[in-house]
């Protein structure tokens, strides 16, 4: 099955690695690759502490807010090309691939590739896709979609991002 979970509210990245929990839980494994992300987060500590979760970021550090650059776009084709030998090998029974929405938004990737991986993928693996802005071909390939809406965030205060909390 594919699962999105797209929109501008806090809580994707969130839900999708609470799957990767759960899946652990029950002795599944999981691979969550995460794209445009390159810092130490305090998810990557929680998630060493499990032997059948696996997680590798391909991105430069920082969130892109303006222009692109040629770093951006071959850290998410390495990323991109990850997922596939992930696939590949069959190994992983759950893939995410945090933040590839955005990373489609930003033309780092083509959208045709996506659709390959995710249609190549066996039936037995689950595959969830994160980030704002989902495209409507990667939303119509979907079994799931949640949209997550912002009502209200600390950002809007200027509230900087928590450790624990956001990071």
């Amino acid at each position: 099955m594919i699962q999105v979970y797209t929109g501008n509210g806090k809580g994707k990245t969130t839900a999708a690695l609470g799957l990767a929990i759960r899946a652990a839980g029950a002795g599944l494994n999981v691979y969550i690759g995460q794209f445009i992300k390159g810092k130490h987060s305090s998810e990557l500590n929680a998630l060493k502490k499990f032997k059948n979760i696996k997680i590798e970021q391909c991105g430069r550090g920082c969130f892109i807010k303006k222009s692109v650059s040629i770093r951006d776009i071959k850290c998410a084709k390495l990323g991109l090309k990850r997922a596939e030998e992930i696939l590949a090998n069959k190994k992983f029974d759950i893939i995410i691939l945090d933040e590839i929405n955005v990373a489609l938004h930003f033309g780092l990737i083509k959208i045709q590739k996506v659709i390959e991986l995710i249609s190549n993928a066996r039936k037995q693996t689950e595959i969830v896709l994160t980030g704002r802005y989902a495209p409507k071909e990667i939303i119509k390939q979907a079994d799931l979609v949640s949209e997550i809406k912002e009502i209200k965030h600390p950002y809007c205060r200027r509230v900087k991002a928590r450790k624990g909390i956001e990071y």
